[in-house]
């Protein structure tokens, strides 16, 4: 599953060089360039592919030690004092 994620970022990656509607005058719906719908289009698709890539291949392991609570550092006993000085 990571390949494919590895794979399909690479392919996000080259896609977003979207070189060949620089030039091209056509509207979609008959009013937005074509190069815009494009862009649009292709953050809806890279919106999906980051929701994937998280599902699919995030580590567990950092979820679990970001939940973890964080121990003190000034022991209870001296943290009462610190904050009456």
């Amino acid at each position: 599953m990571k390949r494919l994620v590895i794979i399909l970022g690479i392919l996000l990656f080259v896609l977003h060089q979207d070189c060949w509607f620089w030039t091209d005058g056509r509207l979609v719906f008959g009013f937005l360039p074509v190069g815009l719908a494009y862009h649009a289009a292709y953050s809806v698709v890279a919106a999906l592919f980051w929701f994937m890539a998280i599902k699919l291949v995030w580590p567990s392991d950092v979820e679990e030690w970001a939940d973890e609570p964080v121990p003190s550092e000034v022991p209870d006993s001296q943290a009462g004092k610190e904050k009456a000085e």
